[in-house]
């Protein structure tokens, strides 16, 4: 284990809203599906499919920091 003190944090932003394709299990951020269907259904098999799951941020509580000297995901309560 690192004996870093984490001297310096740098707080990480939010999660966004995000959806998974129901087909393909692509996770993708919803403002980045432009015409609304999956991306990846579409490059791998020329079908345009629609259907995706909402992605929860429901285990993510508190805020969250990077240590920038080690890289450590801290959560604070």
């Amino acid at each position: 284990m690192d004996n870093c003190l984490h001297p310096n944090l740098e707080l990480l932003p939010e999660r966004k809203a995000t959806l998974r394709c129901s087909h393909c299990h692509l996770t993708i951020a919803a403002e980045e599906i432009g015409d609304g269907y999956c991306p990846e259904c579409f490059d791998a098999s020329g079908m345009r499919r629609y259907d995706f799951e909402t992605m929860t941020n429901s285990d993510q509580s508190g805020s969250r920091y990077r240590c920038e000297d080690c890289g450590a995901i801290i959560t604070a309560i």
